[in-house]
């Protein structure tokens, strides 16, 4: 099987986490880049990990993880793939008494493949060493098709994807909401997201889990910054 790497770099401030990125995202026509090609590698592997072709619809609230890990279900099963245990790739924050829960500890351990059999990572570590396959080509929703991306000339923008995770897949520390409380506000805080296509604007470069804050938990809000609530989904079996 044909394995492909790229790299990943997120905006890091001078105490080590990431830096929100202004909230307006605009992709002018003028420098549109040319669109990638068509994925056209493939094989046998079931998948294993997809990107969610629609979001919960009510912002950052998804109904916690357990409405996250639902909804994951739910598109899996209409996809034929239904009988794995999906989990969403979400962080929560230790708040009200509650411990903090990491999105790298909530997915299994791999290997994981996209709906047309691609590799997205070997293991934990390639998936969060600049070695997965998570990219715009091949992050690829349940169906097997891509999801819209402003920086390869698709409109809306939708590359703004939820984790509310620090780039090695941990929760971020107590103190600023960055998980739309632990994902039940469609209103208060915001959520810290990737880029599914690792495009900054028009730069590549972009993490495919921690890149920046969203403008609030609101729907408007999300799509504000180029998003559309969606999140990233692992099979955890």
């Amino acid at each position: 099987m044909t394995v492909l790497a790229v790299g990943a770099f997120a905006l890091v401030g001078c105490g080590g986490e990431p830096t929100p990125e202004p909230a307006a995202e605009t992709v002018a026509a003028a420098e549109e880049p040319a669109r990638a090609p068509a994925l056209d590698v493939t094989s046998d592997e079931p998948m294993t990990f997809f990107l969610t072709s629609v979001g919960v619809g009510d912002g950052g609230n998804l109904g916690g993880l357990e409405g996250a890990d639902n909804h994951c279900a739910s598109l899996a099963e209409a996809a034929g793939a239904g009988d794995r245990e999906w989990r969403a790739y979400l962080s929560t924050q230790e708040a009200d008494g509650q411990p903090a829960v990491n999105a790298r500890d909530r997915i299994g351990t791999g290997p994981w493949h996209n709906a047309r059999g691609l590799i997205i990572a070997a293991d934990l570590d390639a998936l969060h060493m600049d070695n997965s396959n998570i990219r715009y080509e091949y992050a690829l929703d349940e169906r097997g098709e891509t999801v819209n991306s402003g920086g390869m000339g698709d409109s809306p923008n939708m590359h703004d994807i939820l984790t509310g995770t620090r780039m090695d897949g941990t929760a971020f520390p107590p103190g600023d909401d960055f998980t739309c409380s632990n994902w039940t506000s469609n209103g208060e805080g915001s959520a810290w997201v990737g880029h599914h296509d690792r495009i900054t604007r028009t730069t590549p470069g972009g993490s495919w889990n921690s890149q920046h804050a969203s403008a609030g938990c609101g729907q408007p809000s999300l799509a504000q910054t180029g998003g559309a609530g969606l999140f990233y989904c692992f099979a955890a079996n």
